[in-house]
C-alpha cells in the first residue's frame, strides 16, 4: 500500500463559471478537442409499446411491478463513436418475460450518463457527462411509479469536470459524486475536485457541497496523466467511502462521518494496484469481507480481502476478463455481483462480451465460469434484473439492450430472443415499486 496525496478544499469560488445549466459554456477549441466522427441522430431508435397487444399490466393480486431506467449519450463526445440518444427512457419491465414496454422518456438533461435510483424515495440521481463544461452536474428527477415519468427536481455543480459517477450513503442523506477531470491539472482557474459530497434536500434535490478533495499522481499509460476518479461509494458500515481513481492506480479510502458528511482521508488513505491497471468500478461482496475492482487499461479483475475496522484492503487475486487467445484492444468498463453472492461479471468493451465467474465464499477467489459474446459493440454498462433470472446489457455502439437468461446453478448466460433498440444506451438501472391500487 502507498499513500496518495490528497489535499482538501473549499468549494470553488464564485470567481469559477458553476451554471452550466443555465449558459452553455462554449465548446473547447479545435487545437485542443480530439477530433472524432460523430453521427447525431433527431430521433433516438426507442422501441415503443405495441398498440396491439394490451399495455403493461400485473398478475391480478400483484402489489409490485419493476420499472426499467436506460439513460442515453444526446451530446457528441470525442472518445464515443456516436451519441443517438435523447435521454432517460423508462420502461415497464416484465420480470416474468424479461419484456420491455416504453413508458416515457425525459429529454431535458445533457448527457445523462450513469444513474443512481434511492429505492425509497424514488428520486434518480443523474450525471451529465459532457465535454466542454468546466464543471459537471447531477440532475435530480423524482420517479411517478404509476405513471412511469420523470419529474425535473433540480440540478448541482460537482466542483468537477467530466461527472461520471453518483451514489447516496446507507441513509440516504448525503450524495457522492466523482468527476473524471478533463482539464489540466495544473490549471487552478477551473474547478478541479475529483470527488464531493452533497447533503439530499428533503425534496430529494442536491444542495451545496460538503466536503471535496482533488488527487495527485499519474499513471504509466498515455491515458493517466492526471487523476481520474471513476468510481465512488460508501462501504456497507457506511463508516468509509471507497473511491476507484483510474488515472492514478489507486483505491482511494476515505472515513465518512454520516452525521455532517463530511469525507476526511483514512490513516490508510490509499491501495496501490499494479501500475498501468486503470480501476474503473468496483463492488462489495454481499458479505462484506470480499471486494472486487475491474480495472479497465488492464482487463483485469482484483479480488481483495477488506478490514472494515481500520479500512485496509488486502490483494487475493488477480485475473484477465478476456479469453488467453484474444490479442485485440479491450477496455473492461462493467461489474456486478449477483445478489447470492455466489457470481460476479464484468464487461469487456472490444472483445464485446460479458464475463462470468464464481467466487469462493470461503476465500474469494475467482473461478471462470466463460465468457458470452453480448451480441452487440461496447457493452459499457449492464444489470441484473430484481429476480436474478436475466442480464440487461447496454451495447453502446449497437443502440441496442440485449437480455440474458442467467443460469442460477452454474451463472452462465444464455442470449434470449428478446432485444430493445435504442440510441447509445449508457446505464441500465431497475427498481421495484409499488403497483397502482396496491
Amino acid at each position: 500500500m502507498s499513500s496518495a496525496s490528497c489535499s482538501p478544499t473549499t468549494p470553488a469560488s464564485s470567481a469559477v463559471p458553476r451554471s452550466p445549466w443555465m449558459v452553455e459554456p462554449p465548446h473547447v477549441s479545435s487545437t485542443s478537442r480530439p477530433t472524432t466522427r460523430c453521427r447525431v441522430r433527431s430521433r433516438a431508435r426507442i422501441s415503443t409499446p405495441d398498440h396491439s397487444t394490451p399495455e403493461p399490466s400485473l398478475e391480478k393480486g400483484s402489489t409490485v411491478r419493476t420499472l426499467a431506467l436506460v439513460s442515453s449519450s444526446n451530446r457528441e463526445l470525442p472518445y464515443f463513436e456516436a451519441s443517438n440518444g435523447k435521454g432517460i427512457a423508462v420502461y415497464d419491465y416484465d420480470e416474468e418475460t424479461g419484456r420491455f414496454t416504453f413508458l416515457s422518456e425525459k429529454e431535458g438533461t445533457d448527457n445523462p450518463h450513469f444513474m443512481y435510483v434511492d429505492e425509497d424515495s424514488l428520486v434518480v440521481y443523474a450525471v451529465s457527462e459532457v465535454w466542454g463544461w468546466n464543471e459537471g452536474i447531477v440532475t435530480a428527477y423524482q420517479l411517478d411509479p404509476a405513471a412511469g415519468t420523470l419529474r425535473y427536481i433540480n440540478k448541482q455543480a460537482t466542483l468537477g469536470s467530466i461527472t461520471c459517477y453518483v451514489s447516496l450513503d446507507t441513509t440516504g442523506k448525503y450524495a457522492l459524486v466523482a468527476n473524471y477531470s478533463w482539464c489540466a491539472e495544473d490549471d487552478d482557474k477551473l474547478p478541479d475536485q475529483v470527488v464531493a459530497t452533497f447533503p439530499v434536500r428533503p425534496d430529494g434535490g442536491l444542495g451545496s457541497p460538503i466536503s471535496s478533495y482533488a488527487h495527485a499522481g499519474k499513471g504509466p499509460e498515455p491515458r493517466q496523466q492526471q487523476s481520474h476518479a471513476h468510481f465512488i461509494q460508501v462501504t456497507p458500515d457506511n463508516r468509509f467511502v471507497i473511491v476507484a481513481d483510474l488515472g492514478i492506480d489507486q483505491l482511494l479510502v476515505y472515513r465518512f462521518d454520516a452525521v455532517t458528511g463530511q469525507m476526511h482521508p483514512a490513516e490508510t488513505p490509499s491501495f496501490s494496484l499494479a501500475p498501468g491497471s486503470g480501476p474503473r468500478h468496483f463492488a462489495f461482496h454481499p458479505g462484506g469481507r470480499f471486494a472486487y475492482v475491474i480495472n479497465e487499461i488492464a482487463s483485469t479483475i482484483v479480488a481483495l480481502e477488506f478490514d472494515p475496522v481500520d479500512g485496509t484492503f488486502k490483494e487475493l487475486q488477480v485475473v484477465s476478463t478476456l479469453p488467453e487467445d484474444y490479442t485485440g484492444a479491450n477496455d473492461s468498463a462493467d461489474l456486478h455481483i449477483s445478489e447470492d453472492g455466489r457470481f460476479i461479471y464484468g464487461s469487456n468493451r472490444g472483445h464485446d462480451s460479458i464475463a462470468a465467474f464464481s467466487i469462493d465464499a470461503e476465500t474469494g477467489h475467482l473461478s471462470l465460469v466463460g465468457h458470452q459474446s453480448s451480441l452487440g459493440r461496447k457493452p459499457r454498462n449492464f444489470a441484473l434484473d430484481p429476480s436474478g433470472r436475466r442480464m440487461v446489457v447496454a451495447n453502446q455502439d449497437s443502440d441496442s439492450l440485449t437480455i440474458f437468461d442467467v443460469d442460477p446453478i452454474t451463472g452462465a448466460l444464455t442470449p434470449t430472443s428478446d432485444q430493445v433498440e435504442t440510441g447509445t444506451p449508457l446505464c441500465v438501472k431497475f427498481v421495484r415499486v409499488a403497483a397502482a391500487g396496491s
